[in-house]
């Protein structure tokens, strides 16, 4: 499945709008995720798991079991640091993925893991991430095929233009991505 992350939600005062597209689809054990990037701008500071990947060139990817009130948050920047955790809200009960499971999560990117400040151009980079579904399905074992709430973004909080895309729309007065209300469902396979 190939989906194009275009919601520009907030036009007046984040007008900017890269390109992006997420392919995704899975097996009994793993969930696969390519973003496809095409921008002006990129930068990657972050460089430890659980830093603040979201100023960077991101993608992220937020998911809900139906049913649950928990989600789980995937945000990674073009370099492979990375954000992950299980929690009720932005602030509310998180419980941040240990350095165990944050191991677990395969990444692949475009540029290596190496720091940089933000470039001017015109960049196309991507992103592969495979997530083990037991992160998301906890203590049971999905029956296939399995429907998931879900939405996909690309932000940039600290660039000189930045962004904050979405797959669903959200209608609010300003940027939040932990609205699990907003997602839309896919059903893996």
């Amino acid at each position: 499945m190939k989906l194009r992350i275009e919601n520009v939600n907030w036009p007046e005062a984040f007008p900017e709008k890269p390109e992006v597209t997420v392919e995704l689809s899975n097996n009994q054990s793993w969930l696969f995720l390519t973003y496809h990037v095409k921008g002006e701008q990129v930068r990657a500071v972050t460089t430890e798991d659980q830093g603040p990947v979201w100023e960077d060139s991101c993608v992220e990817f937020f998911c809900q079991v139906p049913g649950e009130d928990h989600y789980c948050n995937f945000e990674c920047n073009c370099i492979g640091a990375m954000v992950g955790s299980r929690r009720k809200g932005r602030a509310e009960d998180v419980k941040p993925f240990s350095p165990d499971e944050m191991g677990r999560i395969e990444r692949q990117c475009t540029f290596p893991r190496e720091a940089f400040e933000e470039k001017d151009g015109l960049f196309e980079w991507s992103v592969e991430l495979r997530i083990p579904l037991d992160l998301i399905f906890r203590d049971r074992k999905p029956d296939f095929p399995q429907k998931l709430k879900v939405n996909f973004y690309k932000c940039a909080d600290k660039t000189k233009k930045p962004h904050f895309l979405s797959w669903q729309p959200i209608p609010l007065p300003k940027p939040d991505f932990h609205c699990p209300q907003f997602f839309g469902e896919i059903e893996l396979q």
